[in-house]
């Protein structure tokens, strides 16, 4: 196992399940701190797990965490969480953007209420976590920032413009950041799935099956590699999990991760035409 992360601190957001869930139990088994940064505080039916239940599983595991109630919305809160951080384990090395809101609707169909959530929490709330983490990470020469986005493709902007204007803010911030803070030994990359990733919101908004989708640790995997980079060496990058693990870390077997053993899932791109029509 990687010493590497041992004594080290991640902020997560929306780590109360997901992605970002499977992420912060995987850096507890590396010995990290882990800031579990999200908003849920009593499970639901249909959205299991809370910031406390994944707190517990991560300390189960060897890690340290601070469970922190978070909407990435409020910049008041964004602060307090980052100085809670920093009073709690004096110094903040990751920031990973997980955090997201979805709607997958051309314009017509997407009310202005929609909108603004989608902005307000991925674009916006990107921006301003990033921005209260920097000034701790270019003091200590060291930090990644890592943010869930796509590669900026204008072409499929069609049928989900307000979804791709918010997640391509993620994006150009991620690119910003690397530009701003190279000399400061900080990174910053954009990272996305090939495949649909099974998480509450896939099942919950009926995007395909279990057979079009990847298990998390795809992407959790990809995530602890790239936070293992020289951070003047891999900044910038706009990567694709599978595309990292083949290039960066030598993988070239992918079956572990179907959801459906012997099925390969689609790219991303051909399950969300289908799901437009």
């Amino acid at each position: 196992m990687s010493t590497f992360f041992k004594g080290r601190t991640a902020i997560i957001t929306g780590a109360s399940r997901g992605i970002g869930r499977d992420l912060a139990i995987a850096l507890g088994k590396h010995g990290c701190n882990v800031v579990i940064a999200a908003k849920t505080t009593t499970a639901h039916p249909s959205l299991p797990g809370t910031i406390y239940d994944v707190a517990d599983e991560v300390e189960t595991h060897g890690g340290k965490a601070l469970p922190f109630v978070l909407d990435v919305q409020d910049e008041h809160r964004i602060q307090e969480c980052v100085d809670a951080t920093i009073k709690e384990f004096n110094g903040v090395d990751f920031l990973i953007n997980n955090a997201s809101a979805m709607w997958w609707k051309p314009i017509e169909e997407t009310p202005m209420k929609r909108y603004d959530m989608m902005n307000n929490i991925n674009a916006r709330g990107t921006f301003a976590l990033s921005q209260a983490c920097l000034p701790h990470m270019r003091n200590a020469s060291f930090g990644h920032i890592l943010t869930q986005s796509p590669p900026i493709q204008l072409e499929k902007l069609s049928g989900m413009v307000g979804y791709y204007i918010s997640k391509y803010g993620m994006t150009l911030s991620a690119l910003g950041i690397a530009q701003e803070y190279k000399s400061c030994n900080v990174a910053s990359n954009a990272i996305w799935p090939k495949t649909l990733i099974k998480t509450s919101a896939t099942v919950n908004n009926k995007l395909g099956d279990e057979k079009y989708w990847r298990k998390p640790s795809i992407l959790t995997d990809a995530i602890l590699g790239i936070l293992q980079q020289t951070p003047s060496e891999c900044t910038g990058n706009q990567f694709i999990d599978e595309q990292f693990l083949k290039e960066w870390m030598g993988v070239d077997d992918f079956k572990k991760y179907q959801c459906v053993p012997g099925f390969e899932p689609p790219p991303i791109e051909m399950l969300s035409e289908l799901i437009k029509k």
